[in-house]
């Protein structure tokens, strides 16, 4: 009897040593974004939620098995229409139900919230590559395949970005703002983003939009305000250092040269 107490201890303990080796995200990416933080508490609200459900059933089962375990031949009694349990354990559940849409609910509103930008970004996808349109600045950042193109955002401030395709549906995503949207052609997706972390972060295409679809990637740097005019300052003073072939350039077609005009476009660098 001791044996088996202590392999379901044991058992337990794992599971709950190898659930909590992220704590406190609980296995989510920790987001350097206002938004992914909301994500995340939401996460981690409903994580909570759903491991405390669980040890009450899993304790009521165990009691249950323990309490009411075959020691005889003999039928035990029978009991039926409890209502008061029925309800408990009819409106419990439609509580907890209701409670964790209403925290949905206020989560998805802030994090596709779109308050007064202090900087706005065109990203604009296409096979296969991407271009950063810093609106009203005269910078665009274009890169295709293997060039890996770096968007460059301030820290601590709001950004709008307006997300589109020039082909196909493609997939922005930033692990580390915990959030991906898709690029779809004809439809412009916004949303806004308020960085509080220095650093350099990977981006990636999500869905499959072809041949070079896997090389689609993309750098994001937080830099602090200070750090993003001088960056400015400098690309719209610089010629463009990113190449694009014919095709890439028909694909983007007058967007490229509307939104970069002629000695005012940036690069890759940063």
């Amino acid at each position: 009897m001791r044996r088996r107490w202590a392999a379901v201890a044991v058992a337990l303990g794992g599971g709950l040593l190898l659930a909590g080796c992220q704590l406190p995200t609980f296995g989510a990416p920790k987001a350097i974004t206002t938004q992914g933080q909301d994500s995340i508490k939401l996460w981690q609200g409903f994580f909570i939620a759903g491991a405390v459900v669980f040890l009450f059933v899993f304790t009521l089962i165990a009691w249950a098995v323990l309490r009411y375990r075959r020691r005889s031949d003999a039928i035990p009694r029978q009991t039926q229409y409890h209502t008061l349990l029925e309800i408990f354990y009819t409106a419990v559940p439609v509580v907890i139900v209701l409670i964790l849409f209403g925290f949905t609910f206020v989560t998805e509103n802030n994090v596709d919230a779109l308050p007064a930008p202090n900087l706005s970004v065109q990203v604009t996808a296409f096979q296969w590559g991407w271009q950063f349109t810093y609106l009203h600045k005269d910078v665009t950042v274009i890169g295709v395949e293997l060039q890996d193109p770096e968007m460059v955002l301030p820290q601590d401030e709001t950004v709008r970005i307006s997300l589109r395709s020039h082909d196909v549906i493609h997939g922005f995503y930033v692990p580390a703002f915990d959030f991906s949207r898709y690029a779809q052609p004809g439809i412009v997706n916004k949303f806004t983003v308020n960085l509080h972390t220095l650093g350099t972060y990977r981006g990636q295409c999500t869905q499959f939009c072809g041949l070079f679809h896997s090389l689609m990637r993309f750098r994001v740097k937080v830099v602090t305000p200070a750090q993003f005019a001088v960056w400015l300052r400098t690309h719209r003073s610089s010629g463009p250092r990113t190449r694009i072939s014919t095709a890439e350039s028909q694909a983007l077609g007058s967007s490229a040269s509307s939104t970069a005009p002629t000695g005012s476009s940036g690069g890759t660098g940063t």
